[in-house]
């Protein structure tokens, strides 16, 4: 990875750790669009980024079919929004599981970390786009009044940036 791309990986970790819930979308059999919200457990240092989950929900099996996925999450408290993209793929890799297991993943899975149905999402991250407004939301409010006002678009709302990997 380039000395750019292990920067801009750095950046997007720092943005999400903190927003453990993303919607994770994927494309189903028909062509259409269908979101699910997800913990995600860790952005590593490859790249991927890393959930739970039972290999019987439906759009698991479609992942072979459909592998390109987007996973959103936001702040909207802290006005951060961050849409990733990547390709997925389903594991069943025992250290993986051991290093990422936490009693509150338990909760989801009858057998714990012996569940037959336990698996992980692994998804390689090719691009991230992010919005992150820094100023307060009263200087947020003012500049968008202040463009109602003279029909201007708002300025320094925040940072917009786009990121490939």
């Amino acid at each position: 990875m380039s000395q750019e791309a292990s920067t801009q990986l750095k950046d997007l970790k720092e943005k999400i750790k903190d927003v453990k819930f993303g919607m994770f979308t994927t494309l189903d059999p028909d062509g259409k669009l269908s979101s699910r919200p997800m913990t995600s457990q860790q952005l590593d240092d490859d790249g991927n980024l890393w959930f739970f989950t039972s290999d019987v929900t439906d759009f698991v099996r479609h992942l072979n079919e459909h592998p390109n996925v987007n996973v959103a999450f936001s702040d909207p408290d802290d006005s951060l929004y961050v849409s990733v993209a990547g390709h997925a793929e389903l594991t069943r890799d025992r250290a993986k599981i051991d290093e990422l297991w936490s009693p509150l993943v338990s909760a989801w899975f009858d057998g714990g970390k012996d569940d037959p149905h336990l698996a992980l999402i692994k998804v390689d991250v090719s691009s991230a786009e992010y919005w992150d407004t820094h100023s307060s939301k009263m200087t947020q409010l003012y500049a968008l009044a202040k463009s109602a006002l003279t029909g201007k678009a708002p300025r320094d709302l925040g940072e917009h940036k786009k990121i490939t990997l």
